[in-house]
């Protein structure tokens, strides 16, 4: 995000408008929500973070320990077991990986 002033980029009326409320200060504005990527999804963090739920949802599934997940994944106890939770719920809703908001036999 960079600092555009306002005279360089907005129309003289617009400017004007704005002047009404507010001048001299810094004013964010938001992209279009069209336009906005959702939390982790333009540097793929997103999908990250679902295979490796799903890595510690199948590692329990077979048996391991709470306990060493905790360890390996370095997350808190409460951590764990909500990944486990959620991963299972959408197991059971016939949601499919890699992307949980997919539904199954959708494209």
């Amino acid at each position: 995000m960079s600092y555009k002033n306002g005279k360089d980029v907005l129309p003289a009326s617009l400017l004007r408008e704005l002047q009404q409320y507010i001048q001299g200060e810094l004013v964010y504005i938001p992209k279009k929500e069209s336009k906005r990527a959702g939390w982790g999804e333009a540097n793929g963090t997103r999908l990250l973070i679902e295979a490796r739920n799903r890595e510690i949802f199948r590692m329990y599934k077979d048996g391991t320990p709470i306990l060493d997940l905790i360890r390996k994944y370095h997350l808190s106890e409460d951590s764990i077991r909500k990944i486990i939770v959620k991963t299972r719920g959408s197991v059971r809703n016939g949601l499919t990986p890699p992307n949980y908001k997919q539904e199954a036999g959708q494209t």
